[in-house]
């Protein structure tokens, strides 16, 4: 079986919640939080999409996901749950997160 590319399908949903709305979108391989949300037609926040800002924080609340880069976060907030959705690509089929 063919593993799935980088533009292609996984299993698995990614729940964003932005503005009090949620929105499940279908989960595809190697995609960042932010790159799913923007597919969707979301506008979540995000500026430098380098790791750098945070201005694309958001916080996991169902599922893991991996930061790719991060010149942003703490250790801390990091291990409460918070991650910047440009560098983020899920680690599970599915996951939810919550720009508050």
């Amino acid at each position: 079986m063919a593993s799935p590319s980088s533009s292609g399908p996984a299993d698995g949903t990614v729940t964003v919640i932005l503005n009090g709305k949620k929105t499940a979108v279908p989960r595809r391989a190697n995609e960042t939080l932010l790159e799913t949300a923007r597919r969707a037609g979301l506008s979540p926040p995000f500026s430098c999409e380098q790791g750098n800002c945070a201005t694309c924080i958001a916080v996991v609340t169902e599922g893991h996901a991996t930061m790719r880069q991060n010149e942003a976060l703490a250790e801390d907030e990091v291990e409460e749950g918070y991650i910047l959705t440009c560098q983020a690509v899920p680690d599970t089929a599915d996951i939810t997160v919550d720009y508050e």
